[in-house]
């Protein structure tokens, strides 16, 4: 079968878990046996990158191009409102995203089409793809077809932005130019019923399909290494992330501990100022999967100090598979991920004292914590991607 997936993001250019799932999910498919091809974006590059090529040839073939607007989706860091603004109006009816996908559709003639994350490469293709009569399932990763920017910070759900007629009007424009997918699939209940109270996608089947683990081999952690208590943030240096909460509440914990931060962002300088002024603390920047393995076996806990609604954060999945408690805000669907007590502890997002709590209740216990290791990983055998795979190849079955 011949299977397109479309993500506005692809690696190497990825900046979240919602790009590393897009293309696990291809390459896994690919390796079934499928035909799949992947479109994705690019910096402007010339005239050439307006149309859709071939760009390189991994497992899937990945086309790239630039979707004509105002900028590249990755430099949209310190861009005035207004224009931002006039980025998303151009992102919702893209001219250049609906001829990109008729174009591939046409030289290629897939089966069906799997969207991810559309912001950026045009979500128009969604009804694009409808029109040239090809079945089409989208998955949801975050709450941007509702909140242009995706982030919907915790405090501000009745912020004057989310309850203007601007939001509505940008919600009817996304139902209009999104169409009606065959099938939405959503990480989580949260953002599944996220979207139904807005009135999209209530016509449209949705299924709940957690996200898929990495393919490879990981072996369960052994004996801890070292006397200090390690904890990990892996992820996007950004405010609503948590970065500067985590910082204070880290001070908080004691001494006798490390924090480890590995990820980018506009908060970098500031993290790798921090972490030079403080021995306890290790900034690695970007890392790749093995390293960040490599980084979970000596860790005791992760956290995920996230103060915005998240879907259902990767690093969780990653953290399991290797048997590692994971600390995270309760906040949108991360609840449904971790068992607080048993998997994980969950603490009031921005809350910096509950925190601190949950940071040294680790540190006090670790031992027991790191005794649940076998425990913790069972819980990701049924995010493998497998049976990520087996799942919706009988999906895809039933709508093509």
């Amino acid at each position: 079968m011949k299977i397109g997936i479309v993500s506005n993001l692809y690696p190497p250019d990825a900046r979240g878990g919602a790009e590393l799932v897009a293309q696990r999910v291809a390459d896994a498919l690919y390796e079934r046996g499928h035909d799949v091809f992947v479109l994705t974006t690019q910096p402007f590059d010339g005239l050439r990158s307006l149309f859709p090529r071939i760009r390189e040839r991994t497992l899937e073939a990945v086309y790239r191009f630039f979707p004509l607007n105002l900028y590249y989706l990755r430099g949209d860091r310190n861009i005035p409102f207004p224009v931002r603004a006039l980025w998303h109006l151009t992102d919702l009816f893209s001219v250049g995203g609906c001829c990109a996908m008729r174009s591939v559709i046409r030289d290629e003639e897939p089966d069906v089409i799997i969207t991810h994350n559309l912001k950026g490469v045009g979500v128009s293709i969604g009804r694009e793809i409808q029109k040239q009569g090809v079945p089409h399932i989208h998955t949801l990763h975050d709450v941007q077809l509702s909140v242009p920017s995706g982030l919907l910070l915790y405090g501000q759900e009745r912020s004057w932005l989310n309850r203007s007629f601007l939001r509505r009007w940008y919600e009817a424009g996304v139902k209009r130019e999104m169409g009606t997918p065959n099938l939405v699939l959503s990480p989580s209940k949260f953002l599944a019923d996220f979207y139904h109270e807005r009135g999209l996608f209530t016509d449209t089947r949705t299924e709940i399909l957690p996200n898929p683990l990495p393919p490879d081999q990981v072996t369960l952690r052994e004996k801890r290494l070292t006397n200090r208590t390690q904890f990990l943030y892996v992820g996007q240096l950004e405010e609503h992330k948590g970065i500067r909460e985590l910082l204070e509440a880290f001070d908080q914990v004691g001494e006798d501990v490390e924090l480890h931060i590995a990820g980018e962002g506009s908060l970098a300088e500031m993290v790798a100022d921090r972490s030079g002024r403080d021995a306890r603390i290790a900034f690695h920047g970007f890392v790749s999967l093995n390293h960040l393995i490599k980084l979970l076996k000596t860790t005791d806990a992760v956290v995920v100090p996230s103060t915005c609604y998240e879907n259902s954060p990767t690093v969780i999945y990653e953290s399991f598979l290797v048997g590692v408690p994971v600390i995270a805000s309760n906040i949108g669907g991360i609840s449904e991920l971790i068992k607080d007590g048993e998997t994980g502890l969950l603490v009031t997002p921005g809350n910096t004292k509950d925190l601190a709590r949950a940071m040294k209740e680790i540190d006090q216990d670790r031992d027991v914590w790191w005794k649940k290791a076998e425990m913790i990983r069972a819980q990701a055998e049924q995010y493998s991607i497998k049976k990520y795979v087996d799942q919706l190849e009988k999906f895809i079955s039933e709508i093509v």
